[in-house]
């Protein structure tokens, strides 16, 4: 399985959610992290502290792919139109982060746009960095998505301080020592569950198509 996180903006959690759904697929099989952004922040994270699965530029990552392994990319910020439609055909669910804020969604509409210009299907969006309550802004936004029929995680990511602990000390946020961090990783756990069970759906519609190809996806 081949996951992709994409996104127009930067500081949207990109690379948290990279990590993070890295995470949570290892506990299911094999798992490598691609970081095929040129800042190398999953790689940076990484040489920080200790990930329980490997983490790899696209260079190093080609012969280290084959169909047992679980692949998650982090890519380059603000993907060319191009590279957004490489990245859409050769992978099995490309997760668009996205915070609920105007300039996000501004660029997340791009995102759309192009997205359904090429026709592609295989596409879910993430509010992560959601305000504690009373905002009500996660909310708002999930049914805003939901209205225009976009697709979007039923789960989001709440904004709390343990992840940038996590960064920090180059861990996944269970590891961190913050009394938030269990319920971030929840957050997480719960994405991960859905994308199993959106590939688990898939599977059951049509069993004889398989999965994307293993070919070149970078």
């Amino acid at each position: 399985m081949i996951i992709t996180v994409a996104s127009f903006k930067g500081g949207v959690g990109k690379t948290t959610t990279a990590i993070h759904l890295a995470a949570f697929l290892q506990g299911q099989g094999r798992t490598l992290l691609v970081d095929a952004d040129p800042n190398r922040s999953a790689l940076g994270w990484a040489s920080r502290g200790e990930l329980p699965f490997e983490v790899m530029d696209e260079w190093a990552a080609g012969q280290k792919v084959d169909a047992r392994v679980n692949v998650v990319i982090d890519t380059q910020a603000r993907p060319i139109a191009e590279d957004l439609s490489a990245l859409a055909a050769t992978c099995d669910l490309l997760v668009l982060p996205t915070t609920p804020d105007i300039l996000a969604l501004d660029a997340l509409v791009l995102t759309i746009e192009y997205l359904k210009a090429i026709r592609s299907p295989h596409y879910r969006i993430l509010i992560t960095s959601i305000p504690p309550k009373p905002s009500k802004a996660g909310e708002e936004v999930k049914a805003l998505l939901q209205e225009a029929n976009l697709p979007v995680f039923e789960q989001g990511i709440r904004r709390f301080a343990a992840f940038q602990k996590a960064a920090l000390q180059g861990l996944p946020v269970y590891s961190v020592k913050d009394p938030r961090a269990e319920a971030g990783w929840q957050d997480y756990e719960n994405v991960g569950q859905e994308i199993l069970d959106i590939m688990a759906a898939r599977a059951f519609d049509a069993p004889s198509q398989g999965m994307s190809d293993r070919g070149d996806f970078f």
